[in-house]
């Protein structure tokens, strides 16, 4: 697998760090796109990370930040990009396996670290199962004007 690209803002970086380890204890390499100087804002973190993501510098990513609502705004106005709010192991699956989702987003004001690990983990271990859920992936493709009807 491709490195994780993660990114967070301020009020998500004590999260985003216990998370990071956890992915790198799974033996995964991360890029850390984090709030700096640089890179102050969370549309911006957002932003780079989908545009990376899409630009296939990495296959996923995750975004936190204190709800997870804005990063997933943000990342998802990156043509080709589908990003997920996801607060249960059950969403981060689906995430994936319907709706190949490349980007999770976490909340850190909303889970607490030993959730957000069982997430991460569950999305981690899942992947786009096609079938049904093909057609209408194809079909957010068509609305972005990546895809033909």
């Amino acid at each position: 697998m491709l490195p994780i690209a993660i990114g967070a803002d301020d009020a998500a970086i004590e999260l985003k760090n216990i998370v990071k380890a956890y992915i790198q204890q799974q033996g995964l390499e991360v890029a850390d796109y984090s709030q700096d100087a640089n890179n102050p804002l969370y549309p911006d973190i957002a932003f780079t990370v989908a545009s990376a993501v899409k630009e296939g510098k990495f296959e996923r990513g995750i975004l936190l930040c204190g709800t997870g609502i804005g990063m997933s705004i943000v990342a998802n106005k990156v043509p080709g990009i589908r990003a997920a709010q996801c607060h249960d192991t059950y969403s981060a699956e689906r995430a994936r396996k319907s709706n190949n989702a490349q980007i999770m987003t976490l909340g850190a004001r909303v889970i607490g670290p030993e959730l957000a690990k069982s997430i991460v983990a569950a999305w981690l271990a899942s992947e786009f199962e096609g079938g049904g859920s093909t057609s209408k992936v194809e079909k957010i493709g068509y609305y972005e004007g990546l895809k033909s009807a």
